[in-house]
């Protein structure tokens, strides 16, 4: 999927569904998906002078109900847009899943036009709904030329977030994401964006070659004994332990991983999700140091589901397990 140079104006609004597309139901009571793209796009009454705007209504679900599927076919419709001269993509989505959602695109896309995802804490029916906000400054950011480049980004309260860094850190609060390892790369004022660091892109991932692989996250709490991993070895392709602090697990589950990782990669993050999983500092049972001699594969600072998606698409595009080890020691 080359990247093509940009031939006119126009944005396109891709709409996934999400709180940033619900209103509250009289019958069901709660809120539910029920806006189309040009209804978010009406909203904003800003949005159609700031650029041309072109709507996509591509899924209408709640974020916990997209699939890898979904974002694989979303960056398929996006490289055909930006082959066809496309400035900019706006994704509206469900905050549930947007760190995941917006990374594994990322992992994908090798194009060079701004995909910048949004959505909104609060839906449309209730007072000081973020939606309109947000969406209007996800489009100055995909308009601006200063956003190329930099592979998808996340933007929500006016700052713009990398997708490899970006974190829902609140269930609630309209300033609930943030990049805890980084900070935002930039920030949109008085609708322009000002990006203070570029940083470093993720490196992108082979198409994937058939369906997508099973990797599960396990994670490790005070007293857990490790049994759910003797229900691993034949049912995944993949795994990923959540660890304690900077990468330790209870001594019991050290033999049980290093079976596991004989016969599928089994990568070691951290289920504090901030700061990165180290290598050598500790030498016990059930250290890092420990299981990585063991032969499981460090996250760097990816948390846990970001490294499940990063191992998944590997394993989907057929990698080897040194492009594997490859490209989480990519990520420290």
């Amino acid at each position: 999927m080359p990247a093509s140079s940009s031939t006119n104006d126009t944005v396109e609004v891709i709409t996934l569904g999400g709180t940033v597309a619900m209103t509250r139901s009289s019958q069901a009571g709660g809120a539910t998906p029920s806006l189309t793209g040009a209804d978010l796009v009406d909203a904003v009454p800003d949005l159609r002078s700031a650029s041309r705007i072109t709507v996509e209504d591509f899924r209408q679900l709640p974020g916990a109900s997209l699939t890898p599927a979904d974002i694989v076919a979303l960056v398929e419709h996006i490289a055909k847009a930006e082959a066809e001269g496309i400035r900019g993509v706006v994704v509206t989505q469900g905050t549930d899943t947007i760190e995941e959602s917006a990374f594994l695109a990322d992992l994908y896309y090798r194009g060079d036009i701004p995909v910048v995802f949004t959505g909104a804490m609060r839906h449309a029916s209730l007072p000081g709904a973020d939606g309109p906000a947000n969406i209007l400054a996800a489009a100055q950011t995909a308009a601006s030329t200063e956003a190329r480049g930099l592979g998808v980004l996340v933007v929500f309260g006016d700052e713009i977030h990398a997708a490899r860094h970006v974190r829902k850190m609140h269930t609630t609060s309209i300033t609930a994401f943030a990049s805890p390892n980084a900070g935002p790369i930039g920030h949109v004022v008085e609708g322009t964006p000002r990006i203070h660091n570029r940083g470093q892109r993720t490196p992108s991932v082979p198409w994937p070659g058939g369906p997508q692989p099973r990797v599960e996250v396990v994670t490790a709490a005070l007293g857990s004994d490790g049994a759910l991993l003797d229900t691993l070895k034949d049912t995944v392709q993949g795994l990923v332990i959540a660890a304690f602090g900077v990468g330790h697990v209870p001594a019991s589950w050290c033999d049980r991983l290093e079976a596991l990782a004989d016969t599928i990669p089994v990568v070691l993050a951290s289920r504090i999700g901030t700061g990165s999983v180290l290598t050598s500092t500790y030498g016990f049972a059930g250290s890092e140091s420990d299981l990585l001699a063991r032969g499981l594969i460090g996250a760097g600072t990816l948390d846990p589901f970001k490294a499940r998606l990063l191992l998944s698409a590997h394993l989907g595009a057929n990698s080897s397990r040194a492009e594997i080890e490859a490209a989480f020691a990519a990520c420290r």
